[in-house]
């Protein structure tokens, strides 16, 4: 990875510098390049293209410009041996986001009122964009409920566009800007907010807020199924070793709403 991403530098006649910043399971890499950010992705080349690899120049050609997030510059594929690249070159954003690393909240951020307004805004505006791109499916929700939520799988009706990954790692401090859009798409009315709930239940007093300005959203049918489905993918990670921490808040969340304890890992 880390050849392939300076090969990507000198292609696009760039100079990296900082800290390198990986992405799940080393997926990615990514580094500040002078104005820019340089980012490569890998996978093999037999899975080459498909969601993930094209989410990012989708959403720069698709989504509004009144949803804050990082243009893109210039993109370049190529492959190598058994492996396909796609380096993606955005702009740099300096605003650093809520939080550094983990996308759960270990404190409550002090934000200002047209940051939650501006919050709002973007999600409104990004569930108006068509798209045939699935974010969840419902074969995920009829194979997982059971096994992770303790209920039978729910049929979901009502969908939107959503971003997929809407955390505290992929949001910056005032002015927001969202970042990594590569897998946004369609997915259940109230997931995406219902995924950021869960990641801030660590920290009560900022998810209560969410709660409060979302209510619209979360305390409707529609939206407490797709925060279901957010729970139930967040405690599927939680079985793999990851957010450890946040195991007993997502079950406990999930009971409340279900009525059904949720099986632990």
């Amino acid at each position: 990875m880390r050849r392939a991403h300076a090969s990507a530098a000198r292609t696009f006649l760039v100079t990296v510098s900082g800290p390198e910043v990986w992405g799940w399971q080393g997926r990615t890499l990514g580094r500040r390049a002078g104005t820019d950010w340089l980012r490569v992705v890998s996978t093999p080349v037999a899975k080459q293209g498909g969601r993930m690899w094209e989410g990012t120049a989708l959403a720069d050609a698709l989504v509004p410009r009144s949803v804050p997030r990082p243009r893109l510059r210039d993109l370049c594929d190529w492959t190598g041996g058994d492996h396909a690249y796609r380096a993606e070159l955005t702009e740099y954003v300096t605003a650093p986001a809520v939080t550094g690393g983990s996308p759960a909240l270990d404190r409550n951020p002090v934000l200002p009122d047209a940051w939650w307004t501006d919050l709002r805004s973007a999600l409104k505006t990004l569930a108006t964009v068509p798209t045939d791109r699935e974010s969840v499916r419902q074969r995920w929700i009829d194979n997982n409920f059971r096994r992770f939520l303790g209920i039978d799988p729910l049929h979901i009706r009502d969908y939107t566009t959503g971003h997929s990954d809407v955390h505290w790692a992929n949001l910056t401090c005032a002015p927001l800007v969202i970042l990594d859009w590569e897998g946004w798409g369609r997915l259940p009315v109230g997931y995406d907010i219902g995924l950021l709930h869960a990641y801030t239940l660590t920290a009560p007093a900022t998810a209560a807020r969410i709660r409060r300005d979302f209510a619209d959203v979360l305390d409707t049918p529609a939206g407490r199924a797709g925060e279901l489905v957010a729970l139930g993918q967040l405690l599927q990670a939680c079985s793999r070793g990851v957010h450890a921490g946040l195991t007993p808040l997502l079950a406990r969340r999930a009971e409340d709403l279900t009525g059904t304890p949720a099986p632990l890992p």
